[in-house]
């Protein structure tokens, strides 16, 4: 791959990162913010119990994004080696799998030939192109790993404040109406932009957001609602 086209993956994987953890903050502090204010009319119970979610939720997105990162990284490292091992004792196999991956990009006869040749005269070259043609694998730095988990736990914490923010300037009843209208919109702009970004129609993606969240948190109004009867 092309830096241009790594810098590219970077940015995607960046923008994944904040979506997840915004997303993911402001949907489950909505739903246990509804789902108290649901059950009691008590200001300081449901600020406690948002601003215990908020936290909770930022410090748990951060810590699964930490091991899922070292998860991908530790494949990365397997597969890395077993490439190497099969490039060392299979290299007919493995130059018969360069010759197929260009093949099918459309290089053919002496050009493909000359492709291939190049590829395999360099071990170092011809593996990586097998980890990132073949199995479609990029190595993840460390510093990579602890800054995609810092930007999922801080996107969580920001994401959190947006359903919670009402609750500390408006009464209660206010901010629930509040706290949804700009969970919403909140919710419609990152589905709308994430289309924009990636693929996909942006407001099909912006309303299946909507839904998503709305319906999990939803579910915790019921069931404060549910208790709180």
């Amino acid at each position: 791959m092309h830096n241009g086209e790594l810098s590219n993956i970077g940015k995607k994987s960046i923008l994944v990162d904040v979506i997840l953890g915004g997303q993911d903050g402001l949907v489950n502090v909505l739903g246990v913010i509804l789902g108290v204010a649901a059950a009691t009319s008590n200001y300081k119970i449901i600020i406690a119990a948002g601003m215990a979610a908020t936290f909770a939720e930022s410090i748990s997105m951060a810590a699964v994004a930490l091991t899922s990162k070292m998860a991908e990284r530790d494949h990365y490292y397997s597969e890395l080696e077993r490439e190497k091992y099969e490039i060392e004792h299979m290299p007919d196999m493995e130059e018969a799998e360069v010759r197929k991956i260009y093949a099918d990009k459309g290089f053919e006869g002496k050009l493909l030939s000359d492709i291939v040749n190049h590829i395999i005269s360099n071990k170092e070259q011809w593996l990586k192109i097998m980890m990132t043609e073949e199995l479609g694998l990029i190595e993840l730095k460390n510093k990579d790993i602890y800054s995609g988990s810092f930007v999922v736990g801080i996107s969580a914490l920001v994401g959190s404040f947006v359903p919670l923010t009402p609750f500390f300037l408006l009464p209660i009843k206010s901010a629930v109406i509040c706290s949804l209208i700009i969970s919403t919109i909140v919710l419609m702009f990152v589905g709308m932009y994430k289309a924009k970004t990636t693929v996909g129609n942006i407001y099909k993606t912006g309303i299946q957001m909507v839904l998503i969240g709305m319906g999990a948190a939803l579910a915790g109004y019921y069931i404060g609602h549910l208790f709180g009867q």
